[in-house]
């Protein structure tokens, strides 16, 4: 993490910090993933339909609150409203750990996904970076969430296996709670908080943001790609017991699984990003996504060959969650990327929920096989909307910090900025001091664009 050393002491501290309380949280939803479906089959009155809705029901709570709790953090305080929102995760947990029936692990898991602090994270964020450096902390705090993922899938097994499933959940509540004592021991408190376009919902810009025909094709990818995850781990752990694996020993499945997926999907990214491939590519992944599905239909009777699809599977998924974020960066104004990111982490959520209760249903009709079926039917819709997608720019969004000026000189503050090399697009908002660009990070000239910050200006001024 050599890029750090770049950042002051508060940046660093503000990134480690928050990414950590991501992975503490991510971890907290994401442990039950491999082993619920198998485990509620004991419960009194578990059917599989409440079996989704139990492992989805996360994602309903954390799309209707994640936008309220932002905005209510500009004026109550970010730590207060990530304090309260960590609190209610680990209630949520410690209902669903004391829960004899299906009802009540529902209710818990509602709960933790009431505890919708991801919007607050990402403001905190915000408030403790630079401008310049605020990127490439939200890319630090990206990278790991995914990593949280992955450790979940295997984590969750070996901690079931000792303690049981009300175990598991008393462990996500202590998790809860550390994510606390990091919250305010390392993260640094900031000096002043206000809203920031970049990384905020504007409710004003809601209505642009939804109207945008490409930034909805990106929302519903990523509604069908979480819908299609949370659909699979309602079959998958039970398909894997049929086949003699038993569900303490998932996690020598899913270790390797992703020691291999993740290196795999590098040179995708590479083909995407340095030759400009990101649309093929991302068709590509959407693809690999349909074959894995197919493959567990038709080769998913021994564990080695679900293993193979399982490698297909989460390369393809990891790909296109790297993507997606960056698509709605490179597709969205820069003035809009927040409202944007917040529609789309929004139907992030929605899918989860979705999953769920689809991928419950259809298991409790018709098995696996109408599982993976109904998630094969709506990856073909996604297929066919992401092929009419339009190119996208490689541009990345880049914020500048020009001091607050008169309203008109706005004008010719854009007129200078989009003239340097690289600067694609520009919006300047005066009162606020914050120039919002579009920008190509390789031929930007960020020495001459950084003679508009105040910052650097700050930096070069003699003592």
């Amino acid at each position: 993490m050599s890029f750090l050393r770049s950042w002051s002491q508060q940046e660093q501290h503000a990134a480690q910090g928050l990414a950590s309380i991501y992975v503490v949280r991510m971890m907290g939803l994401f442990m039950i993933l491999p082993v619920f479906a198998v485990y509620a089959q004991g419960l009194p009155d578990a059917t599989p339909l409440l079996t989704g809705l139990a492992l989805g029901m996360y994602g309903l709570t954390n799309s209707l609150f994640s936008i309220p709790y932002g905005m209510l953090s500009d004026r109550f305080g970010r730590k207060r409203l990530i304090a309260i929102g960590l609190l209610v995760f680990a209630l949520g947990s410690v209902v669903a750990a004391m829960s004899e029936s299906i009802y009540g692990i529902i209710l818990g898991r509602a709960l933790q996904g009431a505890g919708a602090v991801a919007s607050v994270l990402m403001a905190l964020a915000a408030d403790l970076s630079r401008e310049e450096n605020r990127l490439k902390m939200m890319s630090f705090i990206g990278i790991s969430i995914g990593f949280a993922f992955a450790i979940s899938m295997v984590l969750g097994p070996i901690v079931t296996r000792y303690v049981g499933m009300s175990g598991l959940f008393w462990f996500i509540a202590l998790l809860a709670i550390l994510a606390l004592v990091i919250l305010y021991t390392r993260v640094p408190d900031p000096a002043l908080s206000f809203f920031h376009r970049d990384a905020q919902v504007n409710p004003t810009e809601v209505n642009k943001v939804l109207r945008d025909p490409q930034l909805l094709r990106l929302d519903f990818g990523v509604f069908t790609l979480h819908m299609v995850l949370m659909a699979v781990f309602v079959a998958l752990p039970r398909m894997l017991e049929t086949t003699g694996f038993l569900v303490d020993h998932h996690w020598q499945l899913y270790l390797p699984v992703f020691l291999l997926s993740v290196p795999l999907m590098v040179p995708f990214i590479i083909l995407a990003e340095n030759r400009r491939r990101m649309k093929q590519v991302f068709i590509g992944a959407i693809v690999g996504l349909a074959a894995a599905l197919l493959a567990l239909l038709i080769f998913g009777h021994t564990v080695w060959h679900v293993a193979l699809a399982l490698v297909i599977f989460f390369t393809a998924f990891n790909l296109l969650e790297a993507s997606l974020p960056s698509l709605i960066a490179k597709m969205s104004p820069a003035d809009r990327k927040g409202t944007a990111m917040g529609m789309f982490s929004t139907s992030q959520f929605m899918g989860a929920f979705a999953g769920g209760a689809m991928g419950g249903f259809s298991f409790q009709h018709w098995g696996a096989t109408g599982v993976y079926w109904m998630c094969l039917l709506v990856i073909v819709v996604w297929l066919l909307l992401a092929s009419t997608m339009k190119n996208p720019r490689y541009v990345s969004t880049y914020l500048l910090n020009i001091g607050k000026i008169d309203p008109a000189d706005s004008a010719a503050m854009v007129a200078r900025l989009v003239q340097v090399q690289g600067v694609a697009e520009a919006t300047v908002e005066a009162d606020e001091g914050i120039a919002y660009l579009k920008v190509d990070l390789h031929a930007l000239d960020e020495g001459k664009l950084l003679q508009y910050s105040i910052n650097e200006q700050i930096m070069k001024t003699p003592d």
